[in-house]
């Protein structure tokens, strides 16, 4: 759900700026030591075992201090640490407005960062080993997010409550001091009239609904308005199909099928169930508070030229469009257009989009990946091992891992929680990040019965799963958790064998687009598994892979070099020559479907040679030259071809052998010589064309004839 606008976008940190990505192989770890500034720890009353030596082992320019109770009788000292202009992290979530307040008041202006310790670290049978873990969390909550962008939603309060009974007039009655309501009722509709007409009535069956929060469109069949004469029950008026309402909100308690696809989603439309009555009221109070301008995330950045959905009417790519559960996406030519209106920020578009040309910005690639570095790279220089990921969203997964801390065991050691916007935003590129910085394992922390599909997620394990067996990591390695009892979630992951890490893990700092972290990612994978291969066959469908073709059946035609979106075919203004380069390639498969020779084929694959190899001649032949200024103009055999099946075959050339000459010359040579030859494009001689001139001429002739006669 979006928030108000004069919410504002607290807590979310300018973004720093970095080095290009050729300038990034090496760890700085001065620069990340430096960003964590002043870190305060907290027993919180020594309910939990502190260990500041591990936190300053890995973080050394860190200016690291320890508290028993920092929110209450130790807050004047965190106001004066708070007067340092430098970066400071508290150990706590559950105190944050304190602190803020506090820090207020000590006249800061810079952000705090907050990380949770306590539920995450310290509440934990394992404990006394947690200390490499807080300073990987302490370390991966000071790396800073770039501001993220937004989009205003408006709603004057008008709001539409479908129902089928009384139940939805008794709503209208509760939300009409505070919105503009319309009721509509399901027919028969046989409802007691009002003692008094404070809000419209009408009946009528909802055909279809689209639009959001501010903006809906609701297109009703059968609909009717109340008579103000009713008695007993309501009557109404002559009914029509067709009938249109706008609003700004919709309340459905009609008890039916969802107006929208993954309902829950689509910001200004609240359902509840008619036979839960609590289930309603939470509705209603919803709705009573959707008036006014709302900021929602722009969740997804999208570049149209980069998008690989179709050319010259030809369908190529459509992994978003399958996989988008709010239909937020649509086809708009030879691209798609995104929603940023509907779109819920499931991300799943962002991770299975090949080119990059759908991004996700809660955050970027390279942000999420740099907190992920922070996370891994400070827990093994703390000394931790196996680390196991836990990636979960804030909504689902951190009440989970709460309720394991407070009435179990808490997480494992070794298990570092990362908490994400929407866990179907993971793509290829986090998880080959992951395990390129040393992970040992990595679960997703899913819903039992999720709100939208996560086929995209499935996808994506689906890829990662025979590139980390293809490069000797072994299966098991990543997984989802689903599962809503946090019990279920610790008995889970304290089963997560202690499975090795990358022999070299990697420290590489991400910089750049989706589709450059991707690829650098999995060459820093490469470079850091037990035991590297050159090529890694994949799944159909993955966005990596060869194109082949059936030279002895291409003509050269190069309609594949049109269609190609991203440049993997490329030809040669000198020369007929076909070139491929695979680095460049996201099996979108347009250049098959644009073959008019049907030659093309494509090849799943990840080779890691593909991004220094270049590009590899698929097919070259000799040029024809003209036979008459002796320019090349064309393919060889197919020229020669052409010409062996015309000769003597086909009526043109039967009646005028040296007419073939014209196939063997250039476009300017063929112009001059049909001029010179006079050619008759239509072979046979033809009678010409009658004017009014003849008519008269003949006429006059006739004329002068029967003088003579006379």
């Amino acid at each position: 759900m979006p928030h108000r606008a004069q919410a504002g976008a607290a807590g979310i940190h300018p973004p720093n700026d970095y080095s290009p990505v050729w300038q990034t192989l090496l760890t700085d770890r001065e620069n990340m030591s430096d960003s964590l500034g002043n870190i305060l720890l907290c027993s919180c009353e020594d309910t939990m075992r502190l260990d500041p030596d591990a936190v300053r082992r890995s973080c050394p320019g860190a200016h690291v201090a320890t508290a028993h109770q920092l929110c209450r009788a130790e807050l004047e000292r965190f106001q004066a640490i708070a007067k340092d202009p430098a970066s400071l992290t508290v150990g706590c979530t559950q105190e944050a407005a304190v602190f803020a307040t506090a820090a207020a008041d000590a006249g800061r202006s810079a952000p705090v960062n907050f990380v949770n310790l306590r539920e995450t670290a310290g509440w934990s049978s394992d404990a006394a080993a947690a200390g490499p873990k807080m300073a990987a969390l302490l370390a991966a909550a000071a790396e800073p997010l770039p501001d993220t962008p937004f989009v205003a939603l408006k709603s004057d309060g008008v709001v539409l409550i479908y129902g089928r009974d009384e139940q939805a007039v008794e709503a209208g009655n509760l939300l009409k001091q505070h919105l503009d309501v319309t009721v509509l009722i399901k027919p028969p509709a046989a409802v007691v009239p009002p003692r008094s007409s404070e809000f419209p009535i009408a009946k009528g069956t909802i055909r279809s609904a689209k639009g959001h929060l501010g903006a809906f469109e609701i297109m009703v069949d059968d609909f009717a308005q109340a008579a103000p004469s009713s008695r007993g029950t309501l009557s109404f008026g002559p009914s029509r199909d067709g009938a249109v309402s706008r609003c700004d909100v919709v309340l459905d308690l009609s008890g039916g099928s969802p107006l929208f696809p993954a309902a829950d989603l689509r910001d200004g439309y609240l359902r509840a169930d008619p036979g839960n009555p609590a289930a309603v009221l939470r509705a209603v109070l919803k709705a009573r508070d959707l008036i006014g301008t709302f900021d929602k995330p722009r969740y997804i950045t999208f570049s149209e030229q980069l998008c690989a959905h179709s050319r010259s009417q030809i369908v190529g790519c459509t992994r978003c469009l399958d996989l988008c559960p709010a239909g937020a996406i649509a086809p708009a030519g030879d691209h798609v257009a995104i929603d940023a209106n509907i779109c819920a920020g499931c991300g799943q578009c962002a991770a299975a989009c090949p080119t990059g040309a759908a991004s996700y910005a809660l955050p970027p690639s390279d942000a999420l990946l740099r907190k992920l570095r922070a996370l891994l790279v400070t827990y093994r220089e703390a000394g931790g091992e196996y680390a196991a990921v836990l990636l979960h969203d804030d909504l689902h997964g951190a009440p989970l891992i709460d309720a394991l801390a407070r009435f179990g065991d808490g997480l494992p050691a070794h298990v570092l929680p990362f908490c994400v916007n929407e866990v179907t935003q993971i793509g290829l590129e986090a998880i080959a990040a992951l395990f390129a910085y040393g992970a040992s394992a990595v679960r997703l922390l899913l819903r039992a019965q999720p709100r939208h599909d996560v086929v995209g997620l499935t996808r994506t394990i689906a890829l990662a799963e025979p590139i980390l067996a293809g490069l000797g990591f072994g299966t098991g390695r990543i997984a989802t958790i689903e599962t809503d009892d946090p019990d279920v979630l610790g008995a889970t992951l304290r089963a997560i064998p202690a499975m090795a890490i990358a022999p070299r893990p990697a420290s590489f700092l991400p910089v750049g687009d989706k589709r450059e972290v991707l690829r650098f990612a999995l060459r820093q994978l490469h470079r850091a598994a037990p035991e590297p291969v050159d090529v890694v066959m994949l799944p159909a469908h993955a966005p990596f892979g060869a194109v082949e073709i059936d030279t002895a059946g291409c003509t050269l035609c190069l309609s594949c070099v049109s269609a190609c979106p991203t440049g993997a075919l490329t030809d040669d203004p000198q020369r007929p020559l076909l070139r491929f380069a695979e680095d460049a390639c996201v099996q979108c498969g347009l250049c098959k479907a644009t073959c008019p020779e049907k030659v093309i084929t494509l090849k799943p694959r990840l080779d890691f040679r593909a991004g220094s190899g270049g590009a590899r001649v698929l097919k070259e032949e000799m040029p024809y030259c003209c036979i008459r200024c002796s320019k090349p103009f064309g393919v060889k055999s197919t020229v020669e071809r052409v010409v062996a099946k015309l000769a003597d075959k086909h009526w043109m050339f039967k009646e005028s052998p040296e007419r073939l000459d014209l196939i063997r010359m250039c476009d300017d040579c063929r112009v001059a010589f049909v001029s010179e030859k006079e050619f008759d494009p239509y072979g046979a001689p033809r009678t010409p064309v009658r004017t009014t001139d003849d008519y008269l001429r003949e006429r006059d002739a006739s004329k002068l004839e029967e003088k003579r006669g006379g």
